[in-house]
């Protein structure tokens, strides 16, 4: 007996050395599935008006099909999550990103209205929704000590992706035409996505069983959505990850507008433009706080840091509203304040399945993402229309700033001693 069981120790290692390996490379081929459908939300503004023009639409009805990206791409996740975790991630990633690409090389050939709706609209937001939560779900189970950086690692490859392909693509536009640039990028999108999540796997058994323990190394239970959405810690997430999504895109999606009503749009800046410079720091920096917060919520305590990041967007909007008379603090202002929104898609996954276990997280993912659909619809409309009711901007950045207070003190005050109860209580299978 002794003599068998000796072989047994060295093997364990190279187990954990080969996990450890595989789980890098889960990482990297996760980040590219994600950087492979990013573009068609962040490159859509410079589409709009090749689009306009071709089918010969206002803009007003041309922007009904963002909106239905952002719509199908949330709003539907649940489903999308239960069939991630029915048939496994590769099968539905692979068909995730290729109806993103085939979105586009769908939409390069329509004439009408409604089938730019269907293309890049429906198929493109189903597309990138399966996606975005299937990656998600995948990596809060290969890193179970480092959830919050795992999943802010794959964010910001959603967040930052379409970096790599803005400057390529803005060149295709003007000398091929939007048609032959729609097609072009969107056979490269489909290849490139299906070929990286040809490599995506769930953990080995013994490692998946090991990821089901939460940021404090204590074991949880894995619990199916019909059990989370039953409990009140759960229903308290979604409310902070959607006030979050509210607070930041009812600033945000008004930048533009807002920036030249404070008479900063056409001043120079460490010589060039305010807004463009803004702009370009903010999506830095919106990429940079995911798998930044995420890594510090793995060692300090998820609440502790969102505490720390949804304060720190609230204080800089109050000094961003301040100082608006000033370029050069309103474009690292700006900074700051996507540097304090854009950590919410790694705190809210890696602490939901710190509370509710790995088996069904994409699942249970797939329902909290829905809160971010709830913020996309809410944010932009309400502080368009704050502002045109009371004629100023200090009501919209004054209900942001409420919402980032008081989200902040609800994950401190609240959800931390509701967690502890709740992890501290007998477990439920």
């Amino acid at each position: 007996m002794n003599t068998r069981s000796q072989p047994m120790t060295p093997a364990i290692g190279n187990v954990s050395t080969s996990t450890t390996h595989n789980r890098w490379i889960q990482l990297g081929l996760g980040l590219v599935c994600m950087m492979a459908i990013s573009s068609p939300q962040y490159v859509w503004t410079l589409m709009t008006k090749p689009l306009a023009a071709k089918l010969g639409i206002a803009m007003p009805e041309l922007q009904v099909t963002f909106s239905l990206l952002i719509i199908l791409q949330t709003f539907f996740s649940p489903f999308q999550g239960k069939l991630i975790d029915r048939f496994g991630p590769r099968m539905l990633i692979s068909i995730g990103t290729v109806m993103s690409g085939l979105s586009w090389v769908f939409a390069s050939q329509v004439q009408s209205v409604p089938m730019l709706y269907l293309t890049y609209g429906v198929i493109g937001g189903l597309g990138t929704g399966i996606v975005y939560v299937g990656v998600v779900g995948l990596m809060v189970r290969w890193f179970p000590a480092q959830r919050g950086f795992a999943a802010g690692a794959v964010a910001a490859g959603y967040g930052m992706g379409a970096i790599v392909t803005t400057f390529p693509i803005a060149s295709s536009l003007q000398a091929r035409g939007v048609e032959a640039t729609l097609w072009m990028f969107g056979i490269a999108f489909a290849v490139v996505g299906l070929l990286a999540s040809q490599g995506l796997r769930v953990p080995p058994a013994h490692d998946d069983a090991g990821a089901n323990v939460n940021d404090a190394g204590s074991a949880v239970a894995n619990l199916r959505p019909s059990q989370t959405l039953r409990t009140p810690i759960f229903w308290l997430m979604f409310a902070m990850m959607a006030m979050m999504s509210t607070s930041g895109l009812m600033v945000t999606s008004q930048m533009a507008t807002f920036a030249a009503d404070f008479g900063v749009t056409k001043v120079l800046v460490f010589g060039m433009a305010a807004l463009p410079l803004a702009l370009t720091i903010d999506r830095f920096t919106n990429g940079l706080t995911r798998p930044l917060f995420g890594l510090v919520s793995d060692r300090f305590g998820r609440e502790n840091t969102m505490f720390f990041a949804f304060a720190l967007e609230g204080v800089a909007m109050t000094l961003w509203l301040f100082t608006r008379d000033n370029a050069v603090l309103f474009v690292l202002l700006s900074g700051v304040v996507f540097f304090g929104w854009g950590e919410i898609f790694s705190l809210f996954p890696s602490t939901l399945t710190d509370t509710f276990g790995t088996r069904h997280a994409t699942e249970n993912y797939g329902w909290l993402y829905i809160s971010q659909g709830i913020g996309s619809i809410l944010g932009g409309p309400l502080a368009a229309l704050m502002h045109q009711h009371a004629g100023s901007w200090l009501p919209v950045f004054g209900a942001a700033i409420t919402l980032d207070i008081v989200t902040a003190l609800l994950a401190i005050a609240v959800l931390k001693p509701m967690r502890r109860r709740f992890l501290a209580a007998p477990r439920r299978v």
